[in-house]
């Protein structure tokens, strides 16, 4: 599924950038060589790196996400 139709920045890119990027979901669009343009995803891009994010981190400490 595609966060940003004006980046073409689709789901599974964005939740990789996420894991290897720091920073705000402008931070990782730029990690992948782009910046929001409308700025309508970022809201949403926000919630998908964040949750990519809290999964790694209790991965790393075996715990369950709440």
């Amino acid at each position: 599924m595609y966060i940003c139709i004006c980046n073409a920045i689709r789901e599974n890119d964005l939740r990789k950038a996420a894991l290897s990027c720091d920073g705000d979901a402008e931070a990782t669009y730029a990690c992948l060589g782009k910046r929001p343009n409308c700025g309508q995803c970022l809201e949403e891009a926000q919630e998908i790196i964040d949750a990519e994010r809290l999964v790694a981190k209790c991965e790393m400490f075996a715990i369950e996400p709440a």
